[in-house]
């Protein structure tokens, strides 16, 4: 399993519209970066209380990479609405 289907995984699973979902894969000198899109309705859920959910993520999937011996983070994505 990639990184990126890991990530997938776990996303799909807290997502209300897990359809809505995007992952962009970035890599340079540092590593990895996952850029996450996801529907507005569901960015509070991601980000967590006190920003805990997303932490608690993206400490994950370190140790995921860790194990690969790569290194990973992870990026919201905010869409901004067109005014």
């Amino acid at each position: 399993m990639t990184a990126k289907d890991f990530l997938h995984s776990i996303l799909d699973s807290l997502l209300t519209h897990p359809d809505l979902l995007q992952i962009e894969e970035k890599h340079d000198e540092l590593g990895t970066l996952f850029l996450v899109k996801v529907d507005p309705v569901d960015m509070g859920t991601i980000i967590g209380r006190g920003g805990k959910t997303i932490e608690s993520l993206r400490t994950v999937i370190r140790v995921f990479g860790s194990k690969k011996e790569e290194r990973i983070n992870i990026r919201l994505v905010e869409e901004k609405p067109i005014q």
